[in-house]
């Protein structure tokens, strides 16, 4: 079910009702229906899969019990690591398993040597890398002792299928998200308003942005071999901003929404595309991934304490598993080494924690170095994008040789000016509003009339420029 759909306009008004008509202090009742309603949401696609949140649900909630009941660290080790496997299992099978059956049988044809192995016909369960890190977030703290293990076993039900952020994010810690289905919630008129509102921007961003983006970057990208550089460049910034605008516009939505039933999520993007260099675009672009990467890989393997060697391998290891974790293809891989090469040499020289700021911060303009600053940032992140994009690495080579040619100086040969026109209006109300957690939240500042008018104006963006329905980037990772 798409946020962006007839039927989750049905069915977001009726689980609405429903759970205020129980009332906040009917807890257990609230948590049954979110957890159902979570269910039939994800069962729109394919009700098979429900099976795969069950049995996280049951085996991580039974660890989170046992390791309550022991001390033992031998124990302790050994029903973490169940935990682990069983879920990366589950991971790796579904996502990986084809991939790694082709590139087993590519490297022994490279050396002369034929592999009978057979890929299969697997379908990857929409949102499981999601919901696999946020079940696994819980057994760390759990055997941690960060987290006390739950014994409502429909509130963790609930916390690991919960709708909203289901199948992309953000990611929710145990600790932030499970304590929240076991207190009392009251409807708040003032949170549910800024909820609606970040909603209307989430299906701003995806809608007339992303979508209308997604058109012109599919048409460049599956043919670039017919444009010129300057054209496949523009294409590289409309899918820039097709899934900064997609991935973020979910998060929007699904914030926005959790507000509506009393929840409040983790931020997952803070403005990436003003960031002054990589350390701070890594801070701001899917914080949810990249701090529990950091928490749960990084710091474990001696994070940046140890010497050069250490941090240089850190640093690799975190940025490659970041990009396999996105997708069972080298292009995800070589975009992860990409962005460890971006990010090393400020780790090295101690300045990656230089731009902790707000860029321009009570100013309307920035100053021409923090404007080169981030052109220079957006420029090295357009040319990891390509690899992201890129059906095949040979694409992505393909593509960028194209683009560094002599016809990069050329005339554009695709020129949609509404769409950049609306690229523009996006971006100056972004900047306008980054001092938020959305670009939109402090729009109160307007008088009633004027805000009006612009919810307005967002609404008729919206009926205007709904083109082909597209399906969320992140629902394939």
């Amino acid at each position: 079910m798409l946020f962006n759909s007839i039927e989750f306009f049905v069915f977001l008004p009726v689980v609405f009702g429903l759970y205020w008509l129980i009332g906040g202090k009917r807890i257990k009742t609230q948590n049954l229906l979110v957890a159902i309603a979570s269910y039939v949401f994800y069962g729109w696609w394919d009700w098979r899969f429900l099976s795969l949140i069950l049995f996280s649900s049951l085996l991580d909630y039974s660890i989170g019990i046992a390791l309550g009941k022991t001390d033992k660290p031998s124990n302790r080790k050994l029903l973490l690591w169940t935990s682990i496997c069983v879920n990366i299992g589950f991971l790796g099978f579904f996502k990986y398993y084809n991939f790694f059956v082709e590139s087993l049988v590519d490297s022994f044809t490279f050396f002369g040597h034929q592999l009978n192995i057979s890929t299969l016909n697997i379908i990857l369960p929409v949102g499981i890398s999601f919901y696999t890190f946020q079940t696994l977030s819980y057994s760390i703290d759990v055997y941690n002792k960060k987290l006390e293990p739950t014994k409502d076993f429909v509130g963790f039900m609930a916390f690991v299928s919960f709708f909203p952020q289901l199948v992309a994010g953000p990611i929710e810690r145990a600790t932030n998200l499970l304590p929240q289905f076991s207190i009392e919630r009251f409807f708040n008129y003032k949170n549910a308003v800024d909820g609606l509102r970040q909603v209307l921007w989430g299906l701003f961003k995806k809608i007339v942005i992303a979508d209308n983006c997604a058109k012109y970057a599919n048409i460049i990208f599956n043919d670039h071999t017919e444009y010129n550089g300057s054209t496949l460049l523009l294409g590289a910034l409309f899918f820039a901003f097709q899934i900064y605008c997609d991935f973020s516009g979910y998060s929007d939505i699904a914030i926005g929404i959790s507000r509506l039933f009393g929840f409040d999520l983790k931020r997952n993007f803070a403005f990436p595309y003003f960031s002054r260099d990589m350390a701070e675009f890594w801070r701001r672009w899917h914080i949810s991934l990249s701090t529990w990467f950091r928490d749960y890989l990084y710091i474990p393997l001696g994070g940046s304490r140890g010497g050069l060697k250490m941090k240089i391998r850190n640093t690799f290891i975190i940025f490659i598993v970041s990009g396999f974790w996105h997708g069972a293809n080298w292009t995800f891989i070589i975009w992860g080494a990409l962005n460890a090469i971006y990010f090393l040499p400020l780790l090295l020289a101690n300045k990656n924690r230089v731009n902790t700021d707000l860029v321009a911060e009570g100013k309307y303009l920035p100053t021409l170095k923090e404007l080169g600053q981030m052109a220079f940032t957006f420029f090295l992140t357009l040319i990891a994008w390509v690899f992201f994009r890129a059906d095949s690495v040979g694409h992505a080579f393909s593509y960028l040789q194209h683009i560094f040619s002599a016809s990069l100086f050329a005339n554009i040969e695709l020129f949609p000016s509404t769409i950049l026109l609306l690229l523009l209006f996006f971006i100056i109300t972004e900047w306008l509003g980054r001092s938020g957690e959305y670009a939109i939240e402090k729009i109160d500042f307007m008088n009633r009339p004027m805000r009006w008018g612009f919810y307005v104006l967002l609404i008729v963006l919206m009926f205007s420029f709904t083109g082909e329905q597209q399906q969320f980037i992140y629902f394939q990772f």
